[in-house]
């Protein structure tokens, strides 16, 4: 069953949000960590996080961090699921452009119901994600394992193809597709400057030289090497 929504405030579905969003493996997220990504005082974070945990949303251990309990996580996706979707809404249905939305949907995303949520989700034809590629959970809340990798992180001569980008910059978006460097876009890095340097790449038959901080925000999967000898197979590196 989903959870009580009306118990809930925005702010407390944030920090669940955030701690998901920091969380690797079965590590537990720090303190100053969430304090960094949501901008506020380490105090604030601690306090917040024991009336998470009186809420039975995270398992909170002093000086160790914090991680989500099986509640906690749902409701992280639940709201993951409503940012997501309204994006998609917004950009097919509103007009609005990919690097427009990301805003309103962080406004929105506390306030729809799970009515509304279900419309948008049939008007759009259950999509699986969302205009910067990342994955909509389900409507079971299910997120689907990523095998996508940095762009930084491929080698010379192999191409891949676009998974996803942040979200987070709306001047990096407008740059990117500019670049036509979007979801499902195929790539080929030509090659990879010394010393934190440049990556060229080519797209269709364009090339560009792009910064390593702007390849470190676009994922990529389907990565092959066309020159690799047969047999080789495909390279496939979790994120």
């Amino acid at each position: 069953p989903k959870y009580e929504a009306t118990m809930l405030s925005q702010s407390m579905e944030d920090y669940l949000k955030a701690i998901y969003k920091l969380s690797h493996a079965d590590q537990r997220v720090s303190t100053n960590a969430i304090a960094e990504k949501l901008g506020v005082s380490p105090a604030s974070v601690t306090s917040m996080l024991k009336q998470l945990a009186s809420l039975e949303l995270i398992i909170h251990t002093p000086y160790q961090g914090a991680e989500l309990t099986d509640l906690g996580n749902r409701v992280a996706l639940e709201v993951i699921r409503h940012h997501r979707l309204i994006e998609l809404y917004l950009t097919e249905f509103l007009g609005y452009r990919w690097d427009q939305v990301h805003d309103e949907a962080e406004r929105l995303e506390h306030v729809i119901s799970e009515e509304m949520e279900d419309r948008m989700d049939q008007a759009l034809g259950r999509p699986t994600s969302d205009p910067h590629g990342d994955p909509i959970p389900s409507r079971d809340l299910v997120l689907p394992p990523s095998d996508a990798i940095m762009l930084s992180e491929l080698s010379p001569g192999q191409q891949a193809t676009i998974q996803r980008v942040s979200d987070r910059d709306s001047e990096m978006l407008r740059y990117l597709k500019q670049l036509e460097l979007v979801p499902s876009a195929q790539l080929i890095l030509i090659e990879k400057f010394p010393f934190s340097g440049p990556l060229l790449i080519q797209v269709g038959s364009v090339q560009h030289s792009i910064g390593l901080e702007l390849a470190s925000n676009i994922y990529v999967s389907n990565i092959h090497d066309p020159h690799a000898a047969p047999g080789d197979g495909a390279i496939a590196r979790a994120e």
